[in-house]
């Protein structure tokens, strides 16, 4: 991913699709999973393909129908989920020009039972909001990986610490204040955030705030 750490920024925005292509490029890499964006054009379609395991894709931007042969049909759109069945060929089709996420989920991933295989999630809508409370809930966990949904009422927060791998934020409803590094820098839904390993940052929750948190770990994490 072109994002460089400590700065605001849209995976939708700079991964823009061309028209008439798909586009795929890395986000980071942990041991040997890839976490990939795509583009794609209005009209394009990767075709289907089946994984030994399953994976998420994350929608940014557009409208994209995931199917495959024996008739599942799934719309997904900008601020969704679909969880990719393994061992069935899954395909997507841009309808409108679309950008996604995908994560990887390992044979050593526990993945929390809200995630259904073929069936499409809106992320904000699992977690709520509790009164002067953050409430956390792990969708993947591994040794190589972990996505987290964080939700925080106004005036709470994370203090500032590091953590053990690269991480990326996507903000899925309302508003917070990230600190990295000694600067503060604000967060709407829809936008992304990344850090670098140890790189100390912190969380701050003026209005109500939910996302998710996507760390990669390294092997020997």
């Amino acid at each position: 991913m072109s994002a460089a750490a400590g700065r605001v920024f849209s995976i939708a925005e700079e991964n823009r699709p061309v028209p008439g292509c798909t586009i795929s490029g890395a986000a980071f890499q942990a041991g040997d999973r890839e976490t990939q964006v795509f583009s794609l054009a209005a009209g394009t379609d990767i075709s289907a393909e089946s994984y030994t395991h399953p994976k998420l894709w994350i929608a940014s931007r557009g409208k994209m129908t995931a199917y495959t042969g024996h008739g599942l049909s799934r719309e997904l759109g900008a601020g969704q989920i679909f969880v990719v069945p393994a061992d069935e060929a899954v395909g997507i089709r841009a309808l409108t020009d679309s950008v996604y996420t995908e994560i990887p989920v390992g044979k050593d991933s526990d993945m929390n039972n809200t995630l259904q295989a073929g069936e499409v999630f809106e992320l904000k809508n699992l977690i709520p909001v509790q009164e002067g409370k953050i409430v956390n809930m792990d969708l993947i966990n591994s040794s190589h990986m972990k996505f987290v949904l964080m939700s925080f009422d106004a005036g709470t927060g994370l203090t500032e610490h590091a953590a053990p791998g690269e991480a990326l934020i996507f903000a899925l409803e309302g508003e917070a204040v990230i600190g990295y590094e000694g600067k503060e820098h604000r967060i709407h839904a829809g936008e992304n955030f990344r850090f670098d390993k140890n790189g100390r940052h912190f969380v701050r929750a003026d209005h109500p705030f939910k996302m998710a948190l996507l760390l990669q770990l390294d092997a020997e994490n």
